[in-house]
C-alpha cells in the first residue's frame, strides 16, 4: 500500500548517504523506500548537490522534500535567492523545500511576513515550483509562529513545517522554569544528584507537550494550507542533541522511577499517534505530510536480499550500519501509519528491511 494512496497524508523519511561508502548506500536507501512505501525527504546546500541525490530517490506519488541549509535566513534577500534558484530548477520534481525560522524573525515580524510574501511572489513565475515550508526550529514563543502562519495565509506557496522536537523542547523547559525559577531544565543530567528528586516535575513538564503541538497543528491547520512536520523524539536531559530520536526509546537514568530506571520520552508512540490523529484532522489528510527525521541511531542490520548491492565491498560494516537506520525508519513509519485514520499498518509494512 503506498502511503501517499488516495486519502492518505505521506509518510517521508530521511534519503541521504549517512556513511562513508560509494553510492552502493544510496542505492540501498532507494530499494528500502521502495519497499516501505516512503517518500524521500533529503538535505542540500546546492542544486547540484541535490541534483546528484535525486537519481537514487525511487518512484512515489508524492514528490520528494528538500530541507535546505539551516543557516539560509529569509529576511536576506540573497538567502530569498536562493530558495528561488531551487524552486526554479526543481519544478515539478519537488513537492517541498524546508527552511528554517531564526530568532531574528521574532523580533521583525512584519519584516518576516513581507519578506516570504516576497518570496512567494518570485515562485509564482515558476509552473509546478515547491512550497515553501518554514520549520519551527529556533525555539520562538509559540504564539509567534501561529500568527507568522496567519499573516502568509494567503501566500499560495509558504507554509509551515511544526518540527514536533524542536516546541517539546522548547516547551517543557519553559514549563518546568516556571515550577522551578532560576533552574533550567536543560542544565540537569541523567546523572544529576537533585535529579530523583525532581523526576515527577520533569516528566510532567515532558508529558505536556504533546497537547502544545496538538494546539499549533489545529492553529495552523485550520488556514486549509499544506502542513509539513518533522518528525522525532527527544527529552531536555539528553546532553547534545536532544532530539532526533527514534519513538521507540526511553531515557536510561541510575535511579528508579515509577518502577523503571528510565523515563518516558516526550512523545513515544502514544504522543506520536496523537500528534498525527490531530494533523489528519485538523488539516485533511490530502493537506499533510510527515518526514521522519532520526539521526541518532546506531546498530547493523544484515542486509538480506540487499547482499548483491555491496558484492564489491571486503567490509560491509556502513553497509550494515545503513541498514539498520533504514530499518528504524520502517518502524517508526508504521507508528506514523497507526495514528492515521484508516491506516492499516499490517496492511502498509508486512516486514521489516533485510527480512526474508
Amino acid at each position: 500500500m503506498d502511503r501517499a494512496g488516495p486519502g492518505h497524508g505521506a509518510v517521508h523519511a530521511l534519503f541521504q548517504q549517512r556513511y562513508a561508502g560509494d553510492d552502493a548506500l544510496l542505492r540501498l536507501a532507494g530499494l528500502r523506500f521502495a519497499q516501505e512505501g516512503l517518500a524521500a525527504e533529503t538535505y542540500a546546500d546546492t542544486p547540484d548537490e541535490l541534483d546528484r541525490l535525486l537519481p537514487y530517490v525511487p518512484p512515489h506519488s508524492r514528490l520528494p522534500t528538500v530541507h535546505l541549509n539551516r543557516g539560509l535566513n529569509m529576511l536576506r534577500e540573497q538567502d530569498r535567492g536562493v530558495v528561488e534558484e531551487f524552486a526554479a530548477r526543481f519544478a515539478g520534481r519537488l513537492s517541498g523545500m524546508v527552511v528554517h525560522d531564526h530568532a531574528d524573525m521574532g523580533e521583525q515580524t512584519q519584516r518576516s511576513v513581507a519578506a516570504l510574501r516576497e518570496l512567494d511572489r518570485r515562485i509564482a513565475h515558476w509552473p509546478g515550483a515547491p512550497q515553501v515550508f518554514v520549520e519551527y526550529a529556533a525555539g520562538l514563543e509559540p504564539g509567534w509562529f501561529a500568527e507568522l502562519a496567519e499573516q502568509l495565509k494567503d501566500a499560495d506557496r509558504i507554509s509551515c513545517c511544526i518540527d514536533v522536537g524542536h516546541v517539546g523542547i522548547r516547551q517543557a523547559s519553559a514549563r518546568f522554569a516556571r515550577d522551578h525559577p532560576g533552574l533550567s531544565l536543560r542544565s540537569l543530567s541523567p546523572a544529576d544528584e537533585r535529579l530523583p528528586g525532581l523526576a515527577a516535575d520533569v516528566q510532567d513538564a515532558v508529558a505536556s507537550v504533546v497537547q502544545d503541538v496538538q494546539d499549533m497543528t489545529r492553529a495552523i491547520g485550520r488556514l486549509g494550507k499544506h502542513l509539513h512536520f518533522h518528525l522525532h523524539d527527544g527529552h531536555p536531559l539528553v546532553g547534545g542533541l536532544s532530539d532526533h530520536f527514534t519513538f521507540l526509546k526511553r531515557l536510561p537514568v541510575p535511579f528508579s522511577h515509577e518502577g523503571r530506571q528510565s523515563l518516558d520520552m516526550m512523545y513515544g508512540p502514544a504522543g506520536l499517534a496523537a500528534i498525527t490523529a490531530t494533523a489528519a484532522e485538523a488539516c485533511g489528510l490530502d493537506r499533510v505530510s510527515f518526514t521522519l527525521e532520526i539521526h541518532q541511531v546506531e546498530g547493523r542490520l544484515p542486509l538480506g536480499d540487499a547482499e548483491g548491492l555491496f558484492r564489491h565491498w571486503q567490509d560491509v560494516t556502513n553497509a550494515e550500519r545503513m541498514n539498520y537506520w533504514l530499518s528504524v525508519f520502517a518502524q517508526n513509519a508504521m507508528l506514523v501509519d497507526a495514528g492515521i485514520p484508516g491506516v492499516n499498518p499490517a496492511a502498509v509494512m508486512p516486514g521489516s528491511p533485510g527480512s526474508p
